[in-house]
């Protein structure tokens, strides 16, 4: 061996390394052109790269821009191929008329390495995830969901949001906390079966680095690591998120550990009782999915779920008002004309207030909070739209795509709630709404947030009239993309509308 090393030096070493890096990227790139031929027409990926540097610079731009490739297009996450659905009826074919068929879930390094493969969201179709979200759905219903007592707990902490704002009465401030708190604190009373005050700084901290999460899982950084995932032993942002969600899966375990030593199975309080006891049921079964760590994380997977895309809807829909304030105003005089300042609104208003509905729904259209959705994976070989897609082919939905066509939509380009509206001024919904998915993997708080939704945003535009500081500049209606689509921290001025009778 050392007499060879003899007649090697460093130029030769380095024209070999060269060689044979520009033979893996010309491999790589007659592979990539092979697979091209099997799917849609796409941006076109880099070797090993895919099409991430694509959407690096302006994901909404980017985005938008997959439209014009049909109805159905392909993106590359390195170097696998992602189908992106364009068009409501092509979602449909696939969530819907074939929904066990498009259910699956993709294995991804970094929500691996985070949960551990526990929990309902990111859990491959199969029995695992069937048992979890068949018990949820359950027991979420036991404990009030889509039931009085939810809307009685959602206009209570309402009026409790609208306190906590006039504290800042007449001055700039930035309400991300309040809002965060008063939406948490409704699935707090389901899982916990408690709520926190906001003033409660060990609370406070959970939610900043829950928000946190959820900004970092989607970012650039998170995608590198799932093609990487031997970073993992590097510093860099993955390390904050695990550090994160170790912190929220403490705060859990000793909530779970405070309600194991005061459970009475003869009474149960919340969701995390009626876990404890499944599990003893259970105990008998080796096949048992109901254990600790599917504990931890489902109550996790429900609080972030349940806490993050309400309250960013909402953040969404100040914004939305401080732009239209003839908007806000058409709303507020709507809401008092038909429950005065002083009663709390419930589901069964709705009809009552079709403009207030319209615009709620119209937030949620133009919030758009998961531009490209959730990735599904194929479960078995599956046929879409001419195309052959083998088992374990990624799919995902161009929700911005379908929530601004066209063909769909009355003003698809602009913020107008009459796209909600027919011509006697009724509500009317759309088709095209997808807002909350379709099919097995759509939801599993749809009720919830749309109660949460109606109650607070008509319980705030009731009471309370939000305008912008003096002076604030304008703001970037693209936001920040995450796994969820959060708009750039803002300020607001909100003044009492019992000063202004």
């Amino acid at each position: 061996m050392e007499s060879v090393l003899k007649y090697l030096d460093w130029t030769t070493v380095g024209l070999a390394l060269l060689c044979g890096l520009l033979s893996l990227i010309v491999l790589e790139i007659f592979r990539l052109n092979l697979s091209r031929r099997q799917y849609p027409l796409g941006p076109k990926p880099l070797p090993f790269l895919g099409t991430i540097p694509h959407f690096a610079n302006n994901p909404m731009a980017s985005i938008r821009s997959l439209l014009k490739y049909g109805e159905i297009t392909c993106v590359y996450l390195g170097r696998s191929p992602i189908i992106v659905i364009n068009a409501l009826q092509t979602m449909k074919e696939a969530f819907v008329r074939n929904g066990a068929a498009f259910a699956g879930r993709p294995s991804m390094p970094l929500s691996d390495w985070i949960t551990g493969g526990y929990g309902i969201l990111m859990v491959p179709y199969g029995k695992v995830w069937k048992q979890q979200r068949r018990f949820a759905l359950h027991t979420l219903r036991n404990f009030g969901l889509g039931k009085k007592t939810v809307e009685e707990r959602v206009a209570e902490e309402a009026q409790y949001l609208i306190r906590e704002m006039l504290k800042e009465e007449g001055k700039p401030f930035y309400p991300i906390h309040p809002i965060m708190n008063a939406v948490s604190n409704i699935i707090c009373s389901i899982i916990f079966g408690d709520r926190f005050e906001y003033d409660d700084k060990g609370f406070a901290e959970f939610l900043r680095i829950l928000s946190e999460n959820i900004q970092l899982a989607g970012s650039i950084s998170a995608q590198i690591f799932n093609l990487a995932p031997f970073l993992k032993h590097f510093p860099g942002y993955h390390q904050k998120m695990k550090r994160n969600s170790d912190a929220l899966k403490g705060f859990l375990r000793d909530i779970v550990e405070e309600h194991r030593k005061t459970l009475d199975p003869e009474n149960l309080r919340d969701f995390i009782d009626a876990y404890l006891v499944e599990m003893t049921k259970q105990e008998s079964n080796e096949d048992s999915t109901f254990h600790e760590q599917n504990l931890v994380m489902s109550t996790s997977d429900l609080f972030g779920a349940g806490t993050d895309t309400t309250a960013t809807t909402i953040r969404w829909g100040l914004i939305y008002m401080m732009n239209h304030p003839e908007i806000q105003e058409r709303c507020h005089e709507e809401i008092v004309s038909v429950l005065g300042f002083d009663r709390s609104p419930c589901m069964d208003d709705r009809t009552r207030l079709p403009f207030t509905h319209a615009t709620i729904h119209e937030i949620q259209r133009w919030a758009n909070l998961v531009p490209l959705g959730a990735v599904h994976e194929t479960t078995q070989p599956a046929k879409l739209h001419g195309y052959h897609l083998p088992k374990g082919t990624k799919v995902t939905v161009n929700f911005t795509a379908i929530m601004t066509d066209r063909e769909n939509w009355k003003y698809p380009d602009t913020f107008n709630p009459e796209n909600f509206l027919d011509e006697k001024g009724q509500f009317c919904n759309n088709d095209a709404f997808v807002a909350f998915s379709l099919g097995p993997r759509s939801c599993l708080g749809e009720t919830l947030a749309k109660t949460e939704l109606f109650i607070f945003f008509t319980s705030l535009l009731q009471r309370l009239q939000f305008s912008w500081p003096p002076g604030a500049p304008p703001t970037n209606l693209d936001g920040i993309m995450g796994m969820v689509r959060s708009p750039f921290p803002f300020n607001t001025v909100c003044h009492s509308r019992e000063t202004t009778r």
